[in-house]
């Protein structure tokens, strides 16, 4: 006779039935979604100041980060040494695998300058979105990249409380709707941190996962913001021949979360470029020149408008 354990184990239609009875459940859960937090955002404005609470202390950011992007040019893959400040200011240096510079963006939100070593080009120019876009590929403005950066969604001028809108998606976020001027519209997608699901809305911090424009109902840019992890403080920066006095870190304590991946695309001109940090900290020292470059020796320089 086989052993009585054996006996009382259940058979395979029950197995069957309970697997199947589990599956269900699981399924029920699915459909019903996430429920909202217990206590709701009372209105629009009052996620996105939440949503800008939640980034307040972060004036900036360092990384080093690896650049993917696709243009008319074709893809582009490379290491990415980047700050990026409050409100537009941005270093961009691109470096190959042997630690070559390839090519170095920098703006301080009104001037901008891209040097391009492998055309031994040296572009001058105002800091608007088509210049940025040179080494980007992504036509956006200086203002909004640096805020995307910084895990935080720039938000359209608009006329006040009646042009905005908020609702609860059982997806785990709040979906906010801004009517802006000039016939633009934006949608943000605002996921309370896990942590923060049984606290007083004006305590939950906010992240930020989704942000869309259009305008005359074409998609400015789409920009999606995944793996949120709390990122260190930047220290001050030595000389290491203890002739220059140090740096301090270019703003407050800040621990705040930031998105390790970033990716904006123009779905209509099929352009995009991915970010993903490596290692990043907030309020790095800024040392001068940071926002400027020297004409290198050997190049042409061109001066380059948007119209």
């Amino acid at each position: 006779m086989r052993p009585s354990a054996r006996l009382d184990a259940p058979s395979w239609p029950h197995r069957l039935a309970r697997a199947l009875g589990v599956a269900a459940l699981v399924s029920a859960a699915w459909g019903c979604g996430h429920p909202p937090p217990a206590s709701q955002m009372p209105s629009a404005q009052a996620a996105i100041d939440r949503m800008r609470a939640t980034q307040a202390c972060g004036n900036g950011i360092q990384a080093a980060a690896k650049i993917d992007h696709f243009g008319e040019g074709g893809r582009v893959r490379g290491d990415l040494l980047l700050f990026a400040v409050k409100p537009a200011r941005l270093r961009m240096d691109v470096v190959s695998p042997f630690g070559v510079t390839l090519a170095t963006l920098a703006s301080d939100g009104k001037r901008f300058s891209l040097s391009d070593l492998r055309d031994k080009r040296f572009f001058i120019g105002p800091a608007e979105a088509c210049n940025i876009a040179r080494l980007t590929t992504v036509p956006i403005p200086g203002h909004v990249l640096v805020g995307l950066l910084r895990g935080e969604a720039p938000v359209l001028k608009n006329g006040g409380d009646a042009d905005k809108t908020i609702e609860w998606s059982r997806r785990g976020y709040y979906v906010v709707r801004v009517r802006g001027t000039r016939d633009a519209e934006q949608e943000v997608h605002l996921a309370p941190h896990p942590d923060d699901f049984g606290k007083p809305w004006s305590e939950q911090r906010l992240r930020v996962k989704d942000v869309l424009v259009r305008q005359q109902g074409v998609v400015l840019y789409h920009a999606e913001l995944s793996d949120h992890r709390a990122a260190k403080m930047a220290a001050e920066r030595v000389d290491p021949d203890g002739i220059d006095p140090p740096v301090p870190p270019s703003g407050p304590m800040c621990e705040a979360e930031l998105p390790r991946k970033l990716h904006v695309e123009v779905p209509g001109k099929d352009e995009d470029v991915q970010f993903r940090y490596d290692t990043v900290t907030w309020n790095p020292p800024i040392i001068e020149g940071l926002w400027t470059q020297p004409v290198p020796g050997g190049v042409q320089v061109v001066r380059v408008d948007c119209e």
